[in-house]
């Protein structure tokens, strides 16, 4: 990634702060089920900044080394990639 996107730094604000608020509802005892549904709903945070990381990363730095021509350099990125996608289908 080359600069950090703004609003994804702005999610992960938002983000932070719907963890700690998490952590007052397990401290103020609250019902379980309003906590798992926070708990979903970071997840779902968190998954929309994976997608939009993901998809940087393969507009700029595999874009780029794909354009390079280097046969050594596309096969790193591309085995980054399948290692990435096997450790998130599992």
């Amino acid at each position: 990634m080359t600069s950090p996107d703004p609003t994804l730094l702005t999610r992960l604000s938002r983000i932070e702060g719907q963890v700690r608020g998490i952590a007052r509802m397990l401290k103020d005892e609250r019902y379980c089920i309003d906590i798992l549904n926070q708990v979903q709903a970071v997840k779902a945070a968190l998954r929309k900044v994976e997608t939009r990381i993901l998809k940087s990363h393969a507009d700029t730095c595999v874009a780029s080394t794909m354009k390079s021509g280097s046969s050594k350099e596309q096969r790193v990125k591309f085995d980054e990639l399948v290692e990435l996608f096997q450790r998130h289908s599992r």
